[in-house]
C-alpha cells in the first residue's frame, strides 16, 4: 500500500496545519517503508496541488515531521520518508525491550484485576486475526497490546519515552509481523505474558516480555540484511495519483 492510498478526505472542522500534519504522519506510520518497492519521496508542490490546499500547511507539516525524525528534508533534492538503518532498528528494539519489560514488572504490582481482564479479552479477540492471516488487522492489535502494557505500568515517563520510539517501531513491527511464523508465535507469547501478569509475578512477566521482543531483534538481525532506499532522483509522478480529492 502506497503513501497516497493511506490518506483520507479531510473533515471540515479542523485546524488546517495541524490536521495536515496528523494526516501525513498517520499515513507514514501505516506505510511499509522497509519494503524494497516503497516510494519514499514526498514532493511539497505535488502534495499541495493534489490535496488542493496551499503549500504553506504542507511545508509546515513536513517541517514538523522532520523534527519527529519521520522525514528528511534534503535541499535541492526534496523530502524523503526516513528509513532507519538495520543497526538503528536493532538498537530501537533493544531499547523498547528494556522499557516494556520494566513496564510489565511494574504492571504486576499496580495494574487492576479488571485491567488485566480487559487485556486478556483484547488479546483473545484479536488472536483469530493472526490465525486467519488477517495480518493487517492483527498487526495493529499487536502494537496496541504492547502500548497497553506500557500504560498498565502506571509510569507516565516510561510510556512517553516509549512513544518516541513508537513512531519508528510501528513500521518495523508491521513488516515483521507478516514474515515467517511471527504472527502465530506472537499470539502464543502474548498469552504467556498475560498469564505472568495475572500471576502477579514481576520476574516472569518481565522475562517473557523481554524474550518476546528480543525474538523480533533476532528476526531482524537475521533476515533484514538489506534495507532498500528510494533514490532521490526517482520519478514520483505516480506516487500521489490517488490524492486528487483527498481535501475536497
Amino acid at each position: 500500500m502506497s503513501f497516497s492510498d493511506l490518506l483520507k478526505p479531510v473533515s471540515i472542522n479542523f485546524t488546517l496545519k495541524d490536521h495536515t500534519y496528523s494526516l501525513l504522519k498517520e499515513a507514514i506510520l501505516k506505510m511499509d517503508i522497509y519494503s524494497p518497492t516503497a516510494q519514499l519521496r514526498l514532493d511539497e508542490r505535488n502534495l499541495a496541488s493534489q490535496l488542493r490546499i496551499s503549500r504553506t500547511p504542507i511545508r509546515e507539516a513536513l517541517a514538523r515531521l522532520a523534527q519527529d525524525g519521520l522525514v528528511e528534508i534534503q535541499p535541492r533534492k526534496g523530502v524523503f520518508i526516513c528509513q532507519k538503518t538495520r543497526s538503528e532498528i536493532l538498537e530501537m528494539i533493544v531499547t523498547w525491550a528494556a522499557l516494556e519489560s520494566m513496564a510489565a514488572r511494574l504492571a504486576t504490582s499496580v495494574a487492576s484485576d479488571s485491567s488485566l481482564k480487559a487485556l486478556r479479552k483484547f488479546a483473545m479477540k484479536h488472536s483469530t486475526s493472526a490465525t486467519k492471516a488477517e495480518l493487517s488487522e492483527y498487526s495493529d492489535a499487536n502494537i496496541k497490546f504492547h502500548q497497553w502494557i506500557l500504560e498498565l505500568s502506571g509510569c507516565e515517563l516510561l510510556r512517553t519515552t516509549a512513544d518516541g520510539l513508537f513512531m519508528h517501531m510501528y513500521s518495523v513491527r508491521r513488516r515483521a509481523m507478516g514474515e515467517s511464523d511471527r504472527a502465530s508465535r506472537s499470539v502464543q507469547d502474548h498469552m504467556q505474558i498475560i498469564e505472568a501478569l495475572e500471576a502477579r509475578d514481576p520476574e516472569l512477566a518481565s522475562k517473557r516480555v523481554l524474550e518476546h521482543t528480543m525474538r523480533l531483534h533476532a528476526h531482524v538481525d537475521k533476515t533484514w540484511t538489506r534495507l532498500e532506499s528510494l533514490s532521490s532522483g526517482e520519478d514520483d509522478s505516480d506516487h500521489f495519483n490517488l490524492l486528487e480529492n483527498s481535501f475536497s
